[in-house]
């Protein structure tokens, strides 16, 4: 069953709480993570409830559905990610209305991005997405390509590099989830002794969101605890 507009902010609540204390239990500052609401396949209806709720950043997976949602909530004065595979004939829509992209893990992409991204807006924010698990058909660079991925998009005019994003495999024990994100947040101190300086790492959704903050998560991305499951 879906969840009902008034049941937001107590839902919103309960994740926020569940940041704060994995955030502790870290030795974290709770404020050093945001939460970003998954709204893909939600209406512009829930996702103005969460916002009036206070909820001001969300993530959607897929350019066309955002855009309307994006178009109707334009004065709310939201902040949209973009967190689903990005092709290239929809890189403009994504490039003129989103503030972040969290799956950028091709050269070709990422030029796309740089050229179409308005002049009267501010520098895109973007996030490699790095694929851990080495999974056939899932987005992201493989590791060992990733530096230099970081250094073609770093020198990008209108993108601003901020970080690595990853999806690993589902894993049932604490000591599991955390180690996709361990090896994550390697990568990024590993960039950063290069020259680079990344703060951001996007990483934990609704069922692993502690072992993702216990391994520097400074971005989690929660749909279902936040709306529901589903239809």
């Amino acid at each position: 069953m879906l969840t009902a507009p008034q049941f937001l902010p107590e839902r919103l609540k309960s994740v926020l709480a569940r940041i704060e204390a994995a955030a502790r239990g870290a030795g974290r500052d709770p404020a050093s993570i945001r939460l970003l609401a998954v709204s893909k396949q939600q209406p512009a209806a829930m996702i103005a409830a969460a916002a009036a709720a206070g909820q001001r950043e969300f993530g959607e997976n897929y350019v066309q559905e955002a855009v309307a949602k994006v178009e109707a909530l334009g004065d709310a004065g939201l902040t949209w990610h973009f967190i689903g595979q990005l092709q290239g004939n929809k890189t403009r829509d994504v490039a003129e209305r989103f503030q972040w992209v969290h799956t950028l893990d091709r050269e070709r992409i990422a030029a796309r991005l740089a050229a179409q991204r308005p002049h009267y807006a501010g520098p895109l924010d973007v996030l490699l997405q790095v694929n851990l698990d080495a999974e056939p058909g899932k987005g992201g660079v493989e590791p060992e390509a990733l530096s230099r991925l970081a250094e073609i998009v770093g020198g990008l005019p209108r993108l601003r590099l901020r970080g690595l994003m990853c999806i690993p495999e589902p894993a049932a024990d604490e000591a599991s989830q955390r180690r996709p994100f361990q090896q994550l947040r390697k990568l990024l101190e590993e960039l950063n002794s290069r020259g680079h300086a990344l703060e951001t790492l996007s990483m934990g959704m609704s069922a692993d969101l502690e072992a993702a903050v216990a391994e520097g998560a400074t971005i989690v991305r929660v749909g279902t605890a936040v709306f529901g499951p589903r239809a």
